[in-house]
């Protein structure tokens, strides 16, 4: 008569299968039988591939999850990280003055924009030099201000704004440059 191990003695550390005249061990999933095939030891589900969690893996007993980065929400599919718009969810410390703007992980507060003399302030991001003023001879005409976030990663070349003048005023011409901020020259206009 055989003898059934798992209940009389059981010598397994999870799961015994009793077999004619002797007996298997199997491991709950997340574990993996040791070379001694009674022992179970902890699975490194991290370590099988990179691509398991989008920001961090983090083993646990049987089981692995995924965390997130500061500023980030883990999705509902419990791997994919999506950026927290604090300006959104009107969590951000701006002043009544500033503007909040959303950047991936985090928020910034802007200044508004303050146009300098001779020009004129059109609307909250666009500056006129009037024509009439003496001033304005050699000045151009509108100044736009634009903040536009960029995530890292992207392909390059890319890209990135695009400007478009009219001929609104016959004989006028027009001077795309970039005035600042290019000193490491990573930027260039075509």
């Amino acid at each position: 008569v055989d003898v059934n191990e798992c209940t009389s003695d059981n010598p397994c550390t999870q799961t015994c299968v009793n077999t004619y005249g002797s007996f298997l061990c199997r491991c709950e999933p997340g574990y993996e039988l040791e070379a001694d095939g009674v022992n179970c030891s902890d699975m490194d589900e991290c370590s099988f591939s990179e691509f398991l969690c989008q920001h961090e893996c983090v083993n646990g007993p049987g089981s692995y999850y995924c965390v997130c980065p500061s500023g980030y929400n883990l999705l509902d599919d419990s791997r994919s990280c999506q950026d927290i718009n604090e300006c959104e969810t009107r969590n951000f410390t701006c002043t009544p003055q500033q503007t909040c703007f959303n950047i991936p992980g985090e928020y910034k507060c802007l200044d508004p924009v303050r146009c300098e003399e001779p020009y004129i302030q059109i609307n909250e991001n666009r500056c006129m030099c009037p024509a009439e003023n003496a001033g304005c001879r050699d000045q151009p005409f509108t100044i736009l201000y634009r903040v536009m976030d960029m995530v890292s990663g992207r392909s390059v070349p890319s890209d990135i704004f695009q400007m478009q003048a009219t001929t609104r005023y016959p004989g006028a011409y027009y001077i795309f440059q970039i005035k600042s901020g290019n000193e490491g020259r990573e930027f260039y206009m075509r």
